[in-house]
């Protein structure tokens, strides 16, 4: 089972341990806060000719990027428990190697 498998692994335990509820990014219930940002004009132009709402698709976008750091950050500070984990598999097989049907 390769890291990347064993963290996907790893990750669908949780969700299952947690029924399914997505890990906490950010406080869903916090009060907005005005911030100034500087963006490519023709590109807010186009994203505001379709109506866009800017602030939700930075938001969700924000939110996707801190999943993706937090998992990286997440694969990197265990990267030696998944390779311990890995060879353990490798020498000894799964505990279930001998009853599985398939």
């Amino acid at each position: 089972m390769s890291p990347l498998k064993f963290a996907e692994y790893a990750h669908n335990i949780y969700v299952l341990k947690t029924k399914g509820a997505p890990m906490k990014q950010f406080d869903l219930q916090a009060p907005k806060k005005p911030t100034n940002l500087t963006i490519n004009s023709d590109l807010l132009a186009k994203a505001k000719a379709e109506d866009i709402n800017l602030s939700a698709t930075l938001e969700a976008a924000l939110a996707d990027k801190l999943v993706k750091i937090r998992r990286e950050k997440w694969l990197k500070e265990n990267a030696g428990a998944i390779s311990a984990y890995n060879e353990f598999v490798e020498e000894n097989g799964l505990f279930s190697d001998g009853i599985r049907s398939f």
